[in-house]
């Protein structure tokens, strides 16, 4: 089994609740931000990384995301009639991800400076890890409010609290999926295991960051992709 992870679950099912009116006709990684859909922003940082399986999940208005990922070698898997959730979805995925670590990624969010994915690959220790997330420090983060998800210790491990916000995108071994009998269910809940086992790490990331996950955040995304801002 392979320990350098090349494949990325992206989690774009949703309820198209979050982007009110924006969502009437369209599921959310669909919405523009500068002028092209949330998803592709995304796809260019995996794409930046070489990564060679790409996955999406698909539930709302699912035609209109495979319309828009046709041809682009995107595979999708669409849930129905339920949505299974990150944890239920990603495993639900393997069969198309392969064995060993991969990346996931949600697709509501502008990263600013260096490609995440190539950051946590470079990072990545399978003898130390069982997952690393990319963590954005308070003061670096656009359009999220709360005081954030995790402390990142000294030698990099993580446990709840305030601090760094989880940006959306990590590397995991995905073995543990199977330890769950529902469904549907977090990945929150395979991150608290793997915290109880000392095996849960994060990095924090050198650059900007911004949440798309309600309307309000898409005029501060777009500050982050204007050419002028540093």
């Amino acid at each position: 089994m392979r320990n350098d992870p090349n494949a990325v679950m992206l989690f774009a099912a949703g309820f198209g609740t979050r982007m009110r009116s924006l969502t009437a006709d369209r599921p959310k990684p669909l919405v523009a931000v500068g002028g092209r859909a949330l998803i592709d922003h995304t796809l260019d940082l995996v794409r930046g990384s070489e990564i060679a399986t790409v996955v999406a999940n698909l539930h709302y208005l699912p035609e209109k995301l495979l319309a828009h990922l046709e041809g682009s070698g995107v595979q999708t898997l669409i849930e129905t009639p339920d949505i299974l959730e990150t944890g239920g979805g990603l495993r639900n995925a393997l069969p198309l991800l392969g064995g060993g670590p991969v990346f996931t990624a949600n697709t509501d969010a502008i990263w600013r400076g260096p490609n995440p994915f190539s950051v946590l690959k470079d990072a990545w220790n399978p003898d130390r890890m069982d997952a690393l997330l990319m963590c954005v420090p308070k003061d670096r983060v656009l359009g999220h409010k709360g005081q954030g998800d995790f402390v990142i210790g000294p030698d990099g491990r993580l446990s709840r609290g305030p601090g760094h916000v989880y940006g959306g995108i990590q590397i995991m071994k995905t073995n543990g999926l199977h330890d769950f009998d529902e469904p549907a269910f977090s990945l929150n809940l395979l991150w608290n295991k793997m915290a109880e086992n000392n095996r849960l790490f994060g990095l924090p990331y050198d650059g900007e960051w911004c949440d798309v996950g309600s309307p309000e955040g898409i005029p501060l995304a777009e500050t982050l992709l204007e050419p002028r801002h540093v």
